[in-house]
């Protein structure tokens, strides 16, 4: 039962997150990438510190819980790493879907390369002597047909400039994520507020050096800015966290991967994007080897139950 329930909170914050790389495709009409990211990252920022007050608040009014002690320093080294790192994910990602050229299905296929990060971070324990399981390396196997079924059967001239800079994205979320994982004895929250603060404050800078911000433009991008600052950058990470206190490492994962496959249905119905046989293949390559790179740990999850 515990499983059940955090599994279907995890399922919502994967369908907000697919649905956010509309969004993204949407406003990457009327803004620019820093704009967009420095927009959605302030939005994110003040919606969790505005959790964190009442948190607060709540903690103060109820005498059954006392919050922990805060370190300050750690806090805000770990903010600040966690957002340099996340500057580069978000903007190389928004950067890839901006430059895709029109009638490419820019969400569906921004969505599975972006997933390809699930069997980098599976992987990427080689780097830190562990023994790889045999499955990984199917999984590894299953990534790379993927890929080239997505981007390479039809040669290079198949590979799209908004393709390199996706699989750039997806190799920083693997780095924030295992970032991340070394401060994990930050509030998490306040930990996501503090990168979202950085990454904004960065996207900022080059906005304001690179763009040439456009009040007009922003109006006519508000809806999509409004949307993933508040539910993808919000909403979904909180109920990331509060999803995976009931469920096992492992099935969070697998049902978090599904943000994929909620990209492209979400380009399909919302903006008419259409995926060859070929891309469709290769997307179904890529899905099945993020669900193999979870395997090892689900299995080991259940044996330990």
């Amino acid at each position: 039962m515990k499983n059940i329930k955090g599994s279907i909170i995890l399922l919502i914050a994967a369908f907000i997150w697919g649905t956010a790389f509309v969004a993204q495709t949407s406003a990457s009409d009327n803004v620019g990438a820093f704009t967009f990211t420095a927009l959605r990252s302030a939005i994110g920022a003040a919606f969790l510190g505005a959790f964190m007050l009442l948190r607060k608040l709540y903690f103060n009014m109820s005498k059954k819980e006392v919050a922990k002690p805060v370190d300050i320093k750690r806090s805000l080294m770990g903010g600040a790493i966690c957002g340099i790192v996340l500057f580069f994910a978000t903007n190389l990602q928004q950067l890839g879907i901006t430059v895709y050229p029109e009638g490419v299905a820019s969400s569906g296929r921004a969505g599975f390369i972006t997933a390809t990060y699930v069997v980098m971070v599976a992987i990427s324990g080689i780097f830190f002597g562990k023994k790889l399981h045999p499955v990984l390396w199917a999984a590894v196997a299953g990534c790379v047909a993927g890929m080239y079924m997505l981007c390479l059967s039809g040669g290079f001239s198949g590979v799209y400039f908004g393709d390199v800079l996706v699989f750039l994205c997806a190799i920083c979320f693997t780095a924030h994520i295992l970032v991340v994982d070394r401060f994990s004895d930050i509030d998490s929250i306040l930990l996501c507020c503090l990168q979202f603060t950085v990454t904004g404050i960065i996207s900022a800078i080059l906005m304001l050096i690179f763009e040439t911000p456009d009040i007009n433009a922003i109006m006519a991008a508000w809806l999509p800015i409004a949307f993933t600052g508040i539910m993808s950058s919000g909403v979904a990470y909180t109920l990331q966290m509060a999803g995976q206190k009931h469920a096992e490492p492992a099935v969070a994962s697998i049902v978090m991967s599904l943000e994929s496959v909620f990209s492209v249905l979400a380009g399909w119905v919302i903006l008419g994007e259409t995926l060859t046989t070929r891309e469709l293949i290769g997307c179904v390559l890529v899905f099945a080897a993020v669900i193999m790179a979870q395997l090892p740990e689900f299995f080991k999850d259940r044996k330990k139950s």
